[in-house]
C-alpha cells in the first residue's frame, strides 16, 4: 500500500483500501448537512468519491486505527470521525494514527447499512470483501489497535451506547472496553470469546488475529443524525486514544 502525501495538510499522507467503493458523500443531505467544510474535510470527501481512503498521521509508537462507516448509514460516527481528523491533524505525537472515515463511502452516499448486499460487519473473513480488504490493510500496515465506531437505534441490537469487546484470545481488547466504557459513562459488553457469537465483524477478526479492537455503540436513528450523538462518538473515540496517552 502506497501512501501519497496530502498537500497543504502538514504530514499527513492517504491510500486506498479499495478503488471500488467510491460515492459522492455530498449526495446524501442527511449527513452532508452536519459536516463542517473544512479544507481537511473536502479534501476527505474529495478521496472518498475514488473509493475508500485511509489516511495516516505520525509515525512510530503504536499503530492504532479509529474506523467508522462499517454500516453506510450510521452516520453520527463517520461525522465525529471527520472531526478527530481534523483535531489531530494539528497536533504532534508520538503514535502513529490511522483514520478511515468512510469505509464504504458508496454505502454512506446511498444511506444504507450494506455494500453491494453483504453486512460488512458480518463479512470480514470472507476473502474479497470490502471489510475483508480493510482487514488485510490492518494486518499489512501492522496495525496494533483498532477501534471501530458504530451507531444504534432504539429497539435495535444492542439499542443502548455501549463498547463491545471480548476477553479471549486477546485480553487487552476487553480492558481497552472497560477504561473506555468507564471513562464515557457507558455499558461495557464483553464476550468471553471473540467471533464465538457471529463470524465477520471487524472487532471480532481482529481479536482473533492477536490485534485488540472495540466497538463502540451510541444512539442515533439509523439514516439520521441524532441530537447529541456526534458528540457521544466523538467522546468514545477520544477515550479510545486517550487510552494510549493520546
Amino acid at each position: 500500500m502506497i501512501f501519497k502525501n496530502a498537500d497543504d495538510f502538514g504530514d499527513l499522507t492517504y491510500s486506498y483500501i479499495s478503488e471500488d467503493s467510491g460515492g459522492y458523500i455530498s449526495k446524501n443531505k442527511n449527513i452532508f448537512n452536519y459536516i463542517e467544510l473544512t479544507p481537511l474535510n473536502q479534501f476527505v470527501l474529495e478521496k472518498a468519491v475514488m473509493g475508500t481512503p485511509i489516511f495516516k498521521k505520525g509515525s512510530g509508537g503504536s499503530s492504532i486505527l479509529v474506523l467508522s462507516g462499517i454500516h453506510g448509514n450510521e452516520l453520527s460516527s463517520q461525522i465525529a470521525n471527520l472531526k478527530l481528523l481534523n483535531e489531530y491533524n494539528n497536533k504532534k505525537f508520538n503514535h502513529t494514527l490511522y483514520f478511515i472515515p468512510f469505509a464504504s463511502p458508496f454505502s454512506t452516499m446511498r444511506n444504507e447499512r450494506q455494500y453491494m448486499y453483504n453486512d460488512l460487519n458480518r463479512s470480514a473473513h470472507i476473502a474479497n470483501s470490502l471489510s475483508y480488504r480493510i482487514l488485510e490493510a490492518i494486518i499489512n500496515l501492522e496495525i496494533d489497535f483498532v477501534g471501530d465506531f458504530h451507531t444504534t437505534a432504539v429497539n435495535s441490537n444492542p439499542g443502548f451506547e455501549s463498547i463491545f469487546s471480548s476477553k479471549y484470545p486477546t485480553s487487552e481488547s476487553f480492558i481497552i472496553s472497560r477504561f473506555v466504557s468507564q471513562d464515557v459513562g457507558c455499558k461495557s459488553i464483553v464476550f468471553p470469546q471473540a467471533g464465538a457469537s457471529y463470524k465477520g465483524a471487524m472487532e471480532d477478526e481482529c481479536n482473533l488475529l492477536g490485534i485488540p479492537a472495540i466497538t463502540g455503540e451510541v444512539v442515533s436513528p439509523f439514516g439520521a443524525v441524532g441530537k447529541g450523538s456526534v458528540e457521544r462518538s466523538y467522546g468514545q473515540m477520544k477515550s479510545f486514544l486517550s487510552y494510549f496517552g493520546l
